[in-house]
């Protein structure tokens, strides 16, 4: 349920967590980001002014005006002056992430590299830069430079020690088995998801699309997480995370914009807690050896086991350990030494006669594993 700031507040003393969860606050990000406890956020996201530097107006060959970002809040006197306010913006962020926390921060070539130099200068530990490339980008009207088709994200642990949360297989399934890129083909928002006012216009200039931030929220928090957007707009942010199960906290100063998020939010119905469940990461998992596989008979002393193509073949001997010809040990010593190769992953390598086919025997590992969880629960 959506509160004022100061039921929040009320809340948050009462939980003893100090935080204003699933809340905006009005006003200057910094002073309300110093405000909150240290340490106390897993996520940054930062859709930070652009300082596009605009002198006139955008037109149209047809001379129709451009709805371009003009607003008073992306303007500042110089170069200087943004980057005072880029440093001071990104050093409370840190101040408020946890150790393993992250931060994600979108911007155009006006700024974001003027954004990424502060977070370097300040010791956060760049991941990841990522493209987005708008399916529909604006044309460039006057046909004086490369149509700006895409805008940049950069990913950024708070500092290098950080254990940032990725859940890198729950990606990989997202994308039909295949390691998610970072180049990312997303239409830039428009028809329904764009908030209009009552002259139908934009209510915001920069209101990003709700599946990027999907994405980012999927990729990189878990359900529960406190999620800070400092540049809350019209509240994509808090809608996703609404409807991820995360919890937000947005800071946001103009009234417009907030009044719309609020209406926006409210009406976001979150997912099921089963659905929204992330894959567990195959690190994460309960470690379980080749030797509990031959123990439970899943792969019997004598299998002969194979890799995929059959060039190679070895011997499942009672104590858990394979042989051929001359090499005997573990299943990733065995695999790399029949190959010539330094290291193997043996679980991938390995392959046993399983309904007519060939099986990889990390299936057989995924199974039991699969039954251990269902006898815990």
């Amino acid at each position: 349920m959506l509160r004022t700031a100061r039921q929040a507040a009320q809340s948050a003393v009462a939980e003893g967590t100090g935080l204003p969860i699933d809340t905006i606050l009005v006003g200057d990000c910094i002073k309300h980001m110093n405000a909150l406890p240290a340490g106390s956020v897993d996520l940054v996201f930062a859709d930070p002014p652009y300082n596009l530097q605009l002198e006139q107006g955008l037109t149209r060959p047809d001379q129709s005006r451009v709805d371009a970002v003009d607003d008073d809040w992306d303007k500042f006197e110089s170069f200087a002056h943004y980057d005072v306010f880029t440093r001071a913006w990104l050093t409370a962020a840190r101040r408020i992430l946890k150790p393993d926390g992250a931060l994600w921060v979108i911007g155009s070539y006006h700024n974001i590299f003027r954004v990424g130099a502060t977070l370097q200068d300040l010791d956060y530990w760049i991941l990841n830069d990522v493209v987005w490339r708008k399916a529909n980008p604006m044309p460039n009207f006057r046909g004086t430079r490369f149509t700006n088709a895409h805008e940049t994200l950069i990913w950024a642990g708070r500092s290098r020690k950080s254990r940032v949360t990725f859940n890198y297989e729950a990606l990989k399934l997202s994308n039909d088995d295949t390691q998610m890129r970072s180049d990312w083909l997303f239409p830039i928002c428009t028809g329904a998801e764009r908030l209009k006012d009552n002259d139908d216009g934009k209510v915001h200039p920069t209101q990003k699309p709700e599946a990027l931030l999907y994405r980012v929220l999927s990729a990189t928090t878990k359900p529960g997480d406190v999620v800070l957007d400092p540049f809350f707009g019209t509240g994509t942010t808090g809608a996703v995370a609404r409807k991820l199960g995360r919890r937000f906290i947005g800071i946001e100063r103009e009234d417009i914009y907030v009044a719309a998020a609020l209406k926006r939010i409210a009406a976001i119905k979150p997912l099921s807690a089963a659905t929204i469940e992330t894959t567990v990461p195959k690190r994460a998992a309960p470690r379980i050896a080749f030797g509990s596989l031959v123990e439970m008979g899943l792969i019997p002393p004598g299998t002969v086991l194979v890799d995929d193509r059959k060039h190679h073949a070895a011997l499942v001997r009672a104590d858990g350990s394979l042989a051929s010809g001359p090499h005997s040990g573990s299943i990733h010593r065995v695999g790399a030494l029949v190959q010539g190769a330094e290291a193997c992953n043996g679980w991938t390598f390995w392959h046993t006669e399983h309904e007519g086919g060939l099986a990889p025997i990390d299936n057989f590992r995924a199974d039991m594993r699969a039954r251990m969880q269902r006898l815990s629960a």
